[in-house]
């Protein structure tokens, strides 16, 4: 009989450190999961997990634009990060999350590859003027097709459509040129992006206060919005999860 206590004891613990291990190591996959796991949550960083437990991802969350849950894959808000970087770095990640940053194809591609996302590109002036961009979807390929971007249908944004231009084009760097033109997009308009022949526009450009780079169209641009010679103060990338699919890794 005490033998029988004994088990049922240590079978009631580990079950009740089982409950408590699933609530308080909530591995989100994204900022949409952790607005689901608390409602309350502001933006600011976290941690997710888009490639699993054994690989966490320092992230920044918007919480509160347009009902919140994005996360955010690409930002430019002062020029203290160079942008104009090879392959290598735009595939693994650079940046501060708490400032400017790029996420990481290959970090991008996880997050698409486990739910369907829509898209939207936050800008600012130099005058405070704010607007935006939405797209109905977004998802790159893997690496073996170059990053391919695939974009859904223009949904709406005083910003205007200049992604359309770059809708399943592989991602090109300096030091890997994939593009549609003869020469390299990203050596020539000092960035790297899903450029065509060449772009409408250019998130990672050259950062400077607008018109202080004498060069054309190699500025942080968003051409339908202020045209190709305009170089934006802020610009932010961010997707949010429409629905879940049944894959999980």
């Amino acid at each position: 009989m005490m033998m029988m206590q004994v088990t049922l004891c240590v079978a009631a613990l580990v079950l009740a450190a089982s409950v408590h291990s699933d609530s308080q190591f909530h591995l989100p996959i994204d900022c949409d999961d952790i607005h689901q796991h608390d409602n309350t949550s502001s933006s600011g960083l976290y941690t997710i997990y888009p490639g699993g437990p054994t690989t966490p991802l320092k992230v920044h969350c918007d919480m509160d634009t347009d009902g919140g849950r994005w996360t955010v894959f690409h930002r430019r808000i002062d020029g203290t990060e160079n942008f104009f970087r090879p392959w290598k770095h735009y595939q693994t990640g650079f940046g501060n999350v708490a400032g400017e940053y790029w996420l990481g194809l290959e970090n991008i591609f996880l997050l698409t590859m486990r739910k369907k996302n829509e898209l939207r590109v936050d800008m600012e002036d130099w005058e405070g003027e704010k607007t935006s961009a939405q797209y109905s979807s977004f998802s790159i390929g893997s690496e073996h097709v170059g990053y391919q971007l695939h974009l859904g249908s223009f949904a709406g944004g005083k910003a205007g459509d200049s992604l359309m231009h770059h809708n399943n084009m592989k991602f090109t760097t300096f030091d890997k040129d994939l593009d549609m033109w003869e020469n390299n997009c990203a050596q020539h308009y000092l960035g790297g992006f899903w450029y065509n022949k060449c772009h409408a526009a250019n998130p990672t450009g050259m950062y400077a206060p607008h018109g202080a780079i004498p060069y054309d169209s190699v500025s942080n641009s968003w051409q339908m919005w202020k045209g190709q010679q305009y170089s934006l103060k802020t610009i932010a990338m961010k997707i949010r999860s429409v629905a879940t699919c049944t894959c999980r890794l």
